[in-house]
């Protein structure tokens, strides 16, 4: 369990934990998993399980299967084109208006994360890639306070989070995508439109990846 979710009541860090293993890759798309199959993975009550795949249904992120099974969704170029075009909506959007509220102490979170993204993408460890890229993005996004936006943002994520894993699988992490340097020195300089950009080509060049592994 991650650090931040350890303190929240049990129902809301179960949810946490099953979105991570779908937003990190751990449950792969087209994967079948049951109540008693998580239930038994987690450690838990079959009740905050149920909640959980509730919530995460209505977000997209898993869909409902057969003989009582969910599975993670599987998707397509047209699914992919719909998912872009939200994507590049939003989130440089977020990106901008994050960076006009800048704080010393949010660029120092970001520092960190872009640092342990690189040193993921030396060693060849695509879940702390995937982890630290998702920090770096959503510190930024959470900076901009713009909730809405924000939580349409996270949900597009969940469900482009296990594509992107099977990326790192093809590609390898040295051939990841990582416009996050290009973004730092534009919140430096204090320039937020250039930084929107720079988010803007992180995520056309991700998606671009994610393209090659379905036309593949």
């Amino acid at each position: 369990m991650h650090s931040q979710v350890i303190k929240l009541p049990e129902h809301q860090a179960i949810y946490h934990q099953i979105r991570d293993r779908i937003l990190f890759g751990d449950l792969v798309p087209g994967q079948p998993v049951t109540i008693e199959g998580l239930r038994e993975l987690i450690g838990c009550g079959m009740t905050p399980v149920r909640e959980a795949i509730r919530r995460l249904t209505a977000e997209g992120a898993l869909e409902a299967g057969g003989n009582r099974r969910v599975r993670v969704p599987e998707i397509n170029c047209e699914m992919l084109d719909q998912l872009g075009f939200a994507r590049i909506s939003i989130e440089p959007h977020l990106a901008e208006l994050g960076a006009r509220r800048m704080t010393d102490d949010c660029l120092k979170a970001l520092i960190g994360f872009d640092k342990a993204v690189d040193a993921a993408i030396e060693t060849g460890d695509i879940g702390a890639y995937l982890e630290n890229n998702y920090r770096f993005h959503f510190t930024l996004y959470d900076q901009a306070e713009a909730p809405v936006l924000a939580k349409i943002a996270a949900s597009l994520w969940l469900q482009m989070g296990p594509s992107l894993r099977i990326v790192c699988g093809r590609f390898g992490t040295a051939n990841l995508p990582d416009k996050h340097s290009e973004a730092l020195r534009s919140l430096a300089a204090g320039q937020a439109k250039a930084c929107a950009l720079a988010i803007e080509d992180d995520i056309r060049q991700g998606l671009g990846q994610v393209r090659m592994t379905l036309l593949d």
